[in-house]
């Protein structure tokens, strides 16, 4: 593992309770960090910080992101207890339901939004404020190529991961000179715990999927963690409103 110096920096992570999220904690705690990680399944994340804790300085809250009532007292608690956020890893974000548009219903295109956009938002939200006013943060989200290039029957995914890439290019410019730097992380299909779950369902979806990447392959959680920890260091300072490829070459802009 190349070493990247993440000594005495803050990081929350959301959806850190499994796959790119739970690498990526691991990856920060192994640099030096202390972590956070944020989810809603309660005994997840109680597994994960007991593994991760081994590494160093871990915590975990039970916070919805799609919910501002959850994701504002949980951030003020974060800072509280650790003095200050100086990381924060959007990784929290999936797909509600995979088909044709006009099948959605109004709330799962609404909770698709709220938990893959809106979320987003609020974590920026309630954590950005803070590492302005100290002049110094890493911002980093996740996108994802549906948002780039439009997956049939992930309407409401690719819209709220489009969503993703813009807010991340207008935020990164509105606060480009406080020391707080803003940019995303768009990964293809990966060696997910969700992933696999949808391999034993739709198989024959899963082949189409990867047969669209170059490298013919899914990617691994590993080499997702070691790019997102790049642009949690000092050595990213010059990068900002960027959305960084993660597709094994599909990305094609």
């Amino acid at each position: 593992m190349n070493q990247y110096d993440l000594s005495g920096r803050i990081a929350v992570i959301t959806g850190g309770g499994s796959g790119i999220g739970y690498a990526t904690a691991e990856r920060f705690l192994r640099s030096g960090a202390r972590v956070e990680i944020w989810g809603r399944d309660v005994g997840k994340l109680e597994n994960a910080s007991k593994a991760l804790s081994l590494l160093g300085d871990v915590s975990w809250q039970s916070v919805d992101v799609a919910e501002w009532d959850q994701v504002e007292p949980a951030a003020k608690r974060a800072e509280a207890r650790y003095g200050r956020v100086d990381i924060l890893f959007n990784c929290a974000g999936h797909p509600l339901d995979v088909k044709p548009m006009l099948d959605l219903t109004p709330e799962v295109w609404r909770q698709t939004v709220a938990i893959n956009l809106h979320g987003t938002f609020y974590c920026c939200k309630a954590l950005a404020p803070g590492m302005i006013a100290r002049g110094y943060g890493r911002i980093i989200n996740t996108a994802s190529m549906a948002g780039k290039e439009g997956n049939p029957n992930q309407a409401a995914y690719s819209s709220a991961k489009a969503g993703v890439i813009g807010m991340t290019k207008a935020f990164a410019k509105e606060i480009a000179t406080s020391g707080v730097l803003v940019n995303a992380v768009c990964p293809t299909v990966f060696d997910t715990p969700l992933v696999r779950d949808t391999i034993e369902k739709a198989p024959e979806a899963m082949k189409s999927f990867i047969a669209k990447i170059p490298m013919q392959r899914l990617g691994l959680v590993e080499e997702a963690a070691a790019l997102v920890t790049w642009l949690a260091s000092d050595d990213c300072g010059f990068n900002t409103g960027f959305t960084f490829d993660l597709s094994g070459g599909r990305a094609t802009y």
